[in-house]
């Protein structure tokens, strides 16, 4: 059935493709919308410990589908084990300019070039606190609510584990970006079950520059000092992975991983787009941008490898990029991933290749 619809979805362009299958997924929230979808997309348990969280299964959706949590119940619906959001930015900022996505469909392939698009960080935590959506109606138009008691109040997530991942503005310069970080952590400590930082997207100048031993050092010190305090002012643990990127040599690569370990982070996602054209026959495949899909898989499988073994067991690792099929989940989860990630599978396959992943493992 998918074959037919992405046959339509496909004769339009993709930024508007993708916004008509979101605001899709957002209706996925309301009853019965939300019951139906889970009947259809029904996935069986097979839970995993990571992080001090358990997953109902190990397949989530990587960041970059709903940047703005806009949808959150609707995607959960569909059988993901955890659901990442973002990436979100303290500022609103409207990202690149059009277009900036692109499908290479000869290659199974996509390229974006989006640059952190986000509604910014107040927006999103009113789609987590509807509290706080009130209060903003109260601020602009002098609403006042009625009989609603003063607690946090998250939006009900279904059963799937919630990351945030988060990014500094592009307007900020990588000499100040630990404060958006810091910002957003505070913000969204009280909703995420993880957060994710991300260092490595390709379409804001100078952000993978935050990769490199003595900024990532500098970064990851200061979030992991905030990170006690805001746990110890929540009563809750608060995981932080680190999003690195495929393009990183093997040295570049081992002092990211001794940085992370060091600076006690519980986690890596490996890993974002690439900047790489091998191997690549469309027209389309001269844009400007981060490549995902099928290309990325051999890159991202040996990024993987070498984490694993730098890691040695130490924090657990999310596999992402180029997981198109059950059998590429299978092979990284087998290569020492917990946890994978996809989303340009998604777009050439459909969103039944989450529940074909999880039956085959």
């Amino acid at each position: 059935m998918y074959q037919r619809i992405r046959s339509q979805l496909f004769r339009l362009d993709p930024e508007t493709a993708h916004q008509l299958t979101l605001q899709l997924m957002r209706l996925g929230s309301i009853e019965p919308v939300n019951t139906l979808l889970r009947l259809l997309y029904w996935t069986p348990s097979k839970p995993v410990q990571a992080f001090g969280l358990t997953f109902k299964n190990p397949v989530g959706l990587a960041a970059g589908y709903d940047k703005d949590a806009v949808a959150i119940k609707g995607l959960s619906a569909l059988g993901f084990g955890h659901v990442e959001v973002g990436t979100v930015t303290p500022r609103p900022q409207p990202g690149n300019p059009k277009p900036r996505i692109f499908r290479l469909v000869e290659d199974e392939a996509v390229i974006n070039r989006m640059g952190f698009p986000s509604y910014g960080s107040e927006y999103v935590q009113m789609q987590l606190n509807p509290l706080l959506k009130m209060g903003w109606f109260e601020r602009n138009f002098g609403i006042q609510p009625r009989g609603q008691k003063k607690k946090v109040m998250q939006v009900h997530k279904g059963d799937s584990i919630l990351g945030i991942n988060i990014g500094k503005n592009k307007e900020t310069p990588n000499e100040e970006a630990v404060l958006d970080y810091l910002e957003l952590l505070q913000n969204f400590a009280p909703y995420a079950d993880y957060l994710a930082i991300n260092i490595s997207s390709p379409n804001t100048v100078g952000l993978r520059q935050l990769q490199g031993r003595e900024a990532l050092y500098g970064l990851l010190t200061q979030l992991h000092a905030q990170r006690i305090l805001e746990e110890k002012r929540l009563e809750k643990k608060i995981p932080l992975l680190v999003k690195l990127a495929p393009d990183l040599t093997e040295s570049e690569l081992d002092d990211a991983i001794d940085v992370i370990l060091s600076t006690h982070m519980d986690g890596v996602i490996a890993t974002n787009t690439t900047l790489s054209r091998n191997g690549l026959t469309s027209t389309h495949r001269g844009e400007t941008g981060g490549l995902s899909g099928s290309p990325l898989r051999v890159r991202s499988e040996a990024a993987l490898c070498q984490i694993v073994k730098r890691v040695d067991g130490q924090i657990p690792i999310v596999s992402a990029g180029g997981i198109m099929s059950p059998e590429d989940a299978k092979k990284r989860l087998a290569l020492g991933a917990s946890l994978v990630q996809v989303y340009t599978g998604l777009i050439y396959e459909g969103p039944g290749l989450v529940r074909q992943i999880v039956k085959s493992i």
